[in-house]
Order: structure tokens, then C-alpha cells, then sequence
């Protein structure tokens, strides 16, 4: 199979002053292989192409092609449009470090897993346009540090999380049945919060429920069910979030993360997130107050003494009441009540003379007195 690519060479400036001379010249390489019927990436393409067009084909993008895109390192711009891609798998582009446009449109791609995109740090185009996509995780865009315009029109997306992509300049979401239920509401404040363009806003509606039909994704109203969920769902985020990064401290990588945050800039959700915080720590508070107060109360009324009056009768000593005439107060008792009572009071009394025993004084003293 003979290859035909055109080469162009241009100049990296167009101003002569500003010529670098260490970079005379840039060289382009461009291979046009669209409607060739190709099943497969082919092999014998030079290595040095940076621009390489494989749509209008039967390309399925599996380990074959794969293993064939490793050898184009220096390309720039990848076309795999109208293909019968339906999977793209892991590390399908690891080695296109160079690669900043990936059109991937009119396929049958259901299934993107997660580390599809690794080694795409110069990407700054993604078009996922036109295919059968259901669903997406968020953390599969993460190696796209460069991402500008993501293009995920026309699939069968219902529901999607915010990417986390600080660069990100362009969405397009039109074309997707959009469930505006209490999971799209997290999309609705990325999009209002970030600097993002949604392309096509007036176009991009709700599917479902009815009543939100005629309301862009953006603008469709919430319950207040919704944003009670959404709280609820920051708050558990933000608690694993502090015990993982306790989980850090303990392995010695808080100093990294501690690096790493002064040369990021503060995000635009902190007061959000101070808000909820606030809102959590004050719940708690009414609730150990609710569940508390009952238990406060109880104690209080039984603790519910005061002062003995005059006419009560006060305590007894050794059986008697302190006070002896307060015996003729005592109403309910009977003479057998009585006797019994002088009984006990005699049973303890020892049997005296009259005199009182002085321990200190010598009985031999007292013997020869007499």
C-alpha cells in the first residue's frame, strides 16, 4: 500500500525581527486517508507525521491500532471520525504527548473507561460528538490538564458531573436527554460558578420531568429537596475529603499538599463551602440541644429541695429527735409506741455512780491518800 503525505514547511514567526534563529523552520506532515475503507490504523505512514486523518473508515481502535498509533509520538491532530469505534480503552493514546486535537465524532463509542486519556497532557480539543455515550466519570478528564473546548453533543447522556478541568473554556451539551432531577443540579452550579461558555445553551434542555421541558439545563429551577440533598452530599464529600487528608499527615505527605496549594489559586467555592460548613456545624448544635434538653430538664426537677420549716420535725439522733420537745409534737403514736421507744433509750444507758472516771489520775496515788 502506497502512502502519499504532504509536507509543508512554514516559519514560526510572522514578524522577521522576532526569528529565532535556533528554530530555522517547523516541518507539518499531513496524511489524508479518509473513505479508504481501512479496517485497521496503517503501519507504513512516516513517522514524522503530525497531522494524520482516518475518517470515513471501518477503524475499530483496537489493541492493533493501538499498538500502530505508539509509532506516530510526534502528532499533532488525530481525525477518527465516522469509524466503528465502540470501546475506548485504557492508554489508548499514552503515547501522543504531542497530541492537542482528538476528534473522535460519528462513531458507536458506548464506553470510555477511566484511564482512556492518559499521556493527553498537550490536549487542548476533545469532540466526543455523535455517539452512544451513556454516562461519564468525571476523573476520566483528569490527565487533560489542558483542555479548552470538550464537545459532547448528541449522545445519550441523562446526568453528568462537572469535570474537574481548570482550563476548560467551551462545553457543548446539546443533543443528550437530560434528566433535570436532583442529580443535575451539581452540573447546574458548575456551569453558573465556572468561567466555562455552555455552547448552544438555548438548545441544551431538560427531558425529563415534564414540567422543566421548555428550561435549559442551566436555568431549569430546582426544588428545595435538591438543594438539601446537594448540601448533604458536600457535607460527606468534605468529611472524607479531611480524613483522607489526615490519612496524608500520618504518611508524611502533608508538606507535598501544603506545596502544591500555595501555587494554586483559591477556587470560587470556598464561601459555598464555608456556608455549608456553617449550616452543618449549627444543625449539629440544634440537634445535641433537641436530644439534650429532655435529659437537662429531668435533672433539674429532681432537683427539687428547699428548707426544713419550723414545724417540721428534725432528724433524729441515736433514735430521739434533736430536739426533745419535739417529741410531744409527734400526734400518731400510741402508749405501746411509747413504752417501747423509754425501753430503748434505757437499754443504752451504762450504769453509773455518780462519778466521772478521770483516766489521767494514778490509782497508787489515790491508795496512799486513803
Amino acid at each position: 500500500m502506497k502512502v502519499t503525505c504532504f509536507m509543508t514547511l512554514f516559519w514560526p514567526f510572522s514578524i522577521i525581527l522576532l526569528f529565532d534563529k535556533s528554530q530555522a523552520f517547523e516541518t507539518e506532515v499531513k496524511c489524508n486517508f479518509t473513505k479508504r475503507n481501512y479496517s485497521l490504523i496503517p503501519e507504513d505512514i512516516s513517522n514524522n507525521v503530525t497531522i494524520l486523518d482516518l475518517s470515513y473508515n471501518q477503524i475499530t481502535l483496537n489493541a492493533s491500532d493501538i499498538r500502530v498509533l505508539q509509532i506516530y509520538s510526534l502528532l499533532t491532530e488525530l481525525y477518527l471520525m465516522e469509524n466503528n469505534i465502540t470501546v475506548i480503552y485504557n492508554n489508548s493514546f499514552s503515547n501522543l504527548s504531542n497530541l492537542e486535537i482528538l476528534n473522535l465524532c460519528g462513531n458507536y463509542i458506548s464506553v470510555i473507561e477511566q484511564g482512556s486519556f492518559v499521556g493527553l497532557n498537550e490536549v487542548k480539543q476533545l469532540y466526543l460528538c455523535r455517539n452512544k455515550i451513556l454516562q461519564l466519570n468525571p476523573s476520566t478528564f483528569v490527565p487533560l490538564n489542558n483542555l479548552k473546548v470538550l464537545n459532547l453533543h448528541g449522545n445519550l447522556i441523562r446526568h453528568f458531573e462537572g469535570p474537574p478541568l481548570l482550563h476548560l473554556e467551551l462545553l457543548t451539551l446539546d443533543g443528550n436527554p437530560w434528566n433535570c432531577s436532583c442529580s443535575l443540579l451539581e452540573l447546574q452550579n458548575w456551569l453558573n460558578k465556572s468561567d466555562v461558555t455552555l455552547e448552544n445553551e438555548s438548545i441544551t434542555m431538560c427531558n425529563y420531568p415534564d414540567n422543566l421541558k421548555h428550561y435549559s439545563i442551566k436555568s431549569a429551577p430546582f426544588t428545595t429537596e435538591c438543594h438539601s440533598k446537594f448540601i448533604s452530599t458536600i457535607t460527606e464529600d468534605l468529611y472524607i475529603d479531611f480524613q483522607s487528608m489526615r490519612n496524608s499527615t500520618s504518611n508524611g505527605s502533608l508538606n507535598n499538599l501544603t506545596r502544591n496549594s500555595e501555587h494554586e489559586p483559591l477556587g470560587k467555592s470556598w464561601a459555598l463551602l464555608a456556608g455549608v460548613g456553617l449550616t452543618v456545624l449549627l444543625t449539629s448544635l440544634l440537634i445535641f440541644t433537641a436530644v439534650k434538653g429532655p435529659v437537662w430538664y429531668n435533672i433539674l426537677l429532681s432537683y427539687n429541695h428547699h428548707r426544713l420549716e419550723e414545724h417540721e420535725v428534725e432528724p433524729y439522733e441515736n433514735g430521739l429527735p434533736r430536739n426533745p420537745s419535739s417529741l410531744s409534737q409527734i400526734t400518731d403514736t400510741n402508749s405501746e409506741d411509747t413504752t417501747v421507744i423509754f425501753e430503748q433509750l434505757h437499754s443504752f444507758v451504762v450504769d453509773d455512780d455518780g462519778f466521772i472516771e478521770d483516766r489521767y489520775i494514778d490509782v497508787n496515788e489515790v491508795h496512799e491518800e486513803k
